[in-house]
């Protein structure tokens, strides 16, 4: 893993960088980047001088430029890009929507009364909130109902941690 020092600021927009790089193949506007972390594009652009400085992202010029994250991003972040991900079906107050997760580490399955798991997303979990019920169902290779409540939230990793209440899974056929 490459090893930079990151100030909080640098990595929430590293990260918002990319997972709006996941969405779409084109450079994303420093204003994209602006509008999910609440600040002014001319701040963006500032930070994002230091990135590409660190090897971090690539700066993309003209009326559709915007940037890039490097291999360097990823790697910094512990995540790993996906050309094709699988979406997952994430479920929070009887709502639904895609999304994609990137890994779900079992931290403690010994005890059943304290069952937790880490799980990154592969976009924001600015949504979601430490107290938060929510189920995901995961189907890349096998079918895997996770449900519990958040608690605990890590925005710049896309992270939450899970207290498990209820997990199944089976063979895909």
């Amino acid at each position: 893993m490459v090893e930079i020092e990151l100030t909080t600021s640098q990595r929430t927009i590293l990260s918002v960088l990319i997972n709006n790089a996941r969405d779409d193949e084109r450079p994303v506007p420093a204003r994209t980047i602006a509008s999910h972390v609440d600040r002014q594009p001319r701040t963006v652009r500032n930070q994002m001088s230091n990135l590409v400085d660190l090897g971090l992202v690539e700066s993309v010029s003209g009326p559709r430029g915007g940037y890039q994250p490097t291999e360097a991003a990823y790697e910094v972040l512990d995540r790993h890009p996906v050309d094709d991900p699988e979406m997952a079906v994430l479920a929070r107050d009887f709502d639904r929507v895609d999304a994609v997760v990137d890994s779900i580490t079992f931290t403690n399955v010994h005890h059943p009364e304290t069952c937790q798991a880490r799980i990154r997303f592969g976009e924001s979990v600015q949504r979601l909130a430490q107290g938060d019920p929510i189920a995901i169902g995961v189907q890349p290779n096998a079918e895997l109902l996770l449900a519990g409540v958040i608690e605990a939230v890590e925005p710049t990793k896309n992270l939450i941690l899970l207290d498990v209440m209820q997990l199944e899974a089976s063979s895909a056929s």
